[in-house]
């Protein structure tokens, strides 16, 4: 990794072991963005050239491949940065103060040409990952506040058209479906506005021309953020393609006072000559390597039972038992209960916000059940839903100031229950005690922490008027620190995401949470698609996937408990069915399947993911490669007469070795190099058939 600054230039190059970032001022001193691309060792042959004058309807401000473009001047294309100041000024004119190089970040300092607005442009190239981290902080050096209306995070810039992005989209328990488009010319916007980054799309963006899986170059940025965000491409008339993402301005403003700063989100953005299985594994790698939360990251998971379909609210104490018994006796090594085991929580009508024990559910309170899994050599976990309440709760009748709501207006309810102010510090107070409570009384090794409506009336009367509009990031801020101070309180408890699903799969979250629950859909076949699209930015290790019950509650659709099992251990296997259901000859079949996972889930927790064909072609094949281990899934979608069985070719491996492939109990060895040319050929008779195949090096 490596920092230059040329003075005679007024260049910088920021270079990692394949991959150089470069940009420099022009004659005006505008920062102008230069390469982006394959690791550059002569950056002295770069500049930032003459940009000339433009004409009054094209001026070369508003073409100029700027680095961090501010509103204002000749500028009509999407802005990055845009304040007011208090004497009704709305347009900035940054103007280069200094530069730092410290260790491995870079930061570049504007002030405004009159007013005492500081903008700095931090950059750090993650050493050893070839992942560059871009983000911004604007500081009031005055005497009176100003707002910012719009603070993105970066801006980036690819040369020319004819661009494609991918990203997914998708609904409740339909999330993370993976769709490429062309990006024609005009401005094309992906974002969220529901206060967390939500199920329709997600908070990055991938861009290529003609990339496939392991071949192509592809540009990618993953924003650090849970909240609202907005990613803005925009193909100019001018021949260039650009994109800028960050925090939604939609109804947002910050009043910065004097003294204060405003940090944006991070970036992480890279780019490979290798498509998309390249970028993936690259984000997978820096995940486990650096950003997933360092207590467990090495750690890997344990095979989960969840009690939920099983009970839903009907949660007792004898129930949970019996469950939990049956559990252990399949293998599973952490049993967690879901919804319903507090306050007046019979359905989702009441009980949101009581955090204490129901006493008619548990008369002797939680320790006879959490005793009796770790009897049974388990650990013990259970869900939370922190940031709502119920209307009908203790806590909503002592407190009913604390949620979100504006004046003159009736809160809406979603799932009835409204959202809690985190932007109130009695809130975030209440909610760090409580569960603070819970943890300390009880062998609790792992929380579930859950949401499950939109952000609406986002009034936080708490704050002064002029600062609101700032709720959605204050927010995100006081849940983010929430969750910090209980990681900081109880560090040996593992923490997962959820939000009615796939609604929180961001980078912001996977800091902090050890895992996700990546949709409330269980169904094993829809599960392949949006495990798909989840494993373009995300890795296995983080991705809990349940085995549950047949009919699925969703679609009724009925799958072979062997192809639930394989769709599910391509992540961090659980089971989440009604145990009392199963048939002695299911519990045996699962006992053997999980026993199965347990030999080989260090190398899909752990391990390097190609995707080899997706499930849109009607077969469904990933494989994972571990030092040496490699394990590959084959699901079909269903039969057709006379389909050709074409060789699955194989990737990761080393030519030069010998490999011992175990399909079904049929074993025999082949060199590396066969393998990854000719394949392995699959038979996969019938609907839903499924296979696990094993490779180990010799």
């Amino acid at each position: 990794m490596a920092i230059i600054y040329l003075e005679e230039k007024r260049l910088f190059a920021i270079s990692g072991d394949a991959v150089s970032y470069l940009f420099g001022f022009d004659e005006r001193g505008l920062l102008k963005h230069l390469h982006w691309g394959r690791r550059v060792d002569s950056p002295g042959d770069f500049g930032a050239g003459f940009t000339g004058e433009g004409t009054a309807n094209d001026p070369a401000v508003d073409i100029l491949t700027e680095e961090y473009a501010p509103w204002g001047g000749m500028r009509f294309k999407e802005p990055c940065l845009k304040v007011s100041f208090a004497d009704g000024t709305r347009d900035l004119v940054p103007v280069y103060r200094e530069h730092r190089i410290r260790g491995d970040l870079l930061s570049v300092t504007f002030t405004d040409a009159h007013y005492p607005l500081e903008l700095i442009l931090f950059y750090r190239m993650m050493d050893g990952f070839d992942i560059l981290e871009r983000y911004a902080e604007i500081v009031n050096r005055g005497k009176e506040p100003f707002t910012i209306h719009r603070a993105a995070s970066a801006e980036f810039h690819f040369p020319g058209t004819g661009w494609h992005q991918t990203n997914v989209y998708g609904q409740w328990a339909a999330e993370q479906r993976r769709f490429r488009e062309p990006l024609g010319y005009g401005r094309k916007v992906l974002e969220s506005r529901k206060g967390s980054t939500g199920h329709n799309h997600g908070p990055w963006f991938i861009l290529d021309r003609n990339a496939g899986e392991e071949e192509g170059t592809v540009y990618f940025g993953a924003l650090v953020y849970s909240g609202n965000f907005k990613t803005v491409f925009e193909v100019s008339p001018y021949g260039n393609t650009r994109v800028i993402t960050g925090i939604n301005d939609f109804d947002f403003a910050w009043v910065l006072r004097p003294g204060e700063s405003f940090r944006t989100p991070a970036v992480l953005c890279g780019c490979t000559g290798g498509g998309f299985g390249a970028m993936s594994r690259g984000m997978h790698r820096i995940a486990l390597k650096r950003l997933m939360p360092e207590e467990h990251r090495g750690e890997i998971r344990p095979v989960l039972y969840n009690s939920w379909e099983a009970t839903y609210f009907d949660v007792t104490c004898q129930g949970q038992l019996a469950l939990a018994e049956t559990a252990a006796a399949m293998g599973v090594e952490l049993f967690v209960v879901d919804d319903g085991w507090f306050g007046e929580r019979h359905s989702d009508h009441a009980g949101l916000g009581d955090w204490y024990v129901n006493r008619t559910k548990f008369p002797s309170g939680l320790a006879p059940l959490v005793d009796g899994v770790k009897k049974l050599g388990m650990q013990f976990g259970i869900w939370v839903e922190p940031e709502m309440v119920n209307p009908d709760s203790d806590l909503y009748r002592e407190h009913p100031e604390w949620i979100y709501r504006f004046e003159h207006r009736e809160p809406t309810t979603g799932r009835n229950q409204l959202v809690l102010n985190l932007c109130e510090p009695a809130v975030a107070h209440y909610i760090v005690g409580v569960l603070s409570s819970l943890l300390s009384e009880h062998d609790i090794a792992f929380v579930k922490w859950d949401m499950n409506r939109a952000v609406s009336e986002p009034g936080a009367l708490n704050l002064p008027p002029e600062d609101r509009q700032s709720v959605w990031y204050r927010h995100v801020l006081a849940f983010y620190g929430i969750v910090d101070e209980l990681r900081r309180k109880f560090p040996r408890v593992v923490f997962e995401a959820c939000a009615s699903g796939g609604g929180r799969v961001d980078h912001g979250c996977l800091m902090r949470f050890d895992q996700f629950w990546t949709s409330d859909n269980t169904d094993a076949l829809d599960r392949l698609e949006i495990q798909e699209g989840y494993s373009l930015m995300f890795p296995a290790k983080a991705m809990r996937a349940w085995v549950t019950d047949c009919p699925n509650f969703l679609n009724k659709r009925t799958i072979p408990l062997r192809y639930r099992f394989h769709s599910a251990m391509m992540g961090s296997l659980g089971i989440g069915g009604d145990l009392k259901k199963w048939s002695p000859q299911e519990r045996e079949e699962s006992a053997k399947m999980v026993a199965m996972y347990k030999e080989i889930r260090h190398v899909v927790q752990e391990g390097e993911l190609y995707r080899l064909s997706t499930i849109g072609s009607g077969l469904a094949a990933l494989q994972y490669v571990l030092s040496g281990e490699s394990v590959v899934f084959a699901l079909t979608r269903g039969e057709r007469y006379g389909r050709e069985l074409i060789p699955l070719r194989l990737r990761g491996l080393d030519r030069g070795k010998t490999y011992t492939v175990d399909i079904d109990g049929f074993a025999y060895d082949k060199s590396g190099g066969y393998l990854m040319e000719s394949g392995i050929t699959l038979h996969l008779p019938g609907d839903y058939a499924s296979i696990m195949v094993r490779i180990t090096e010799k």
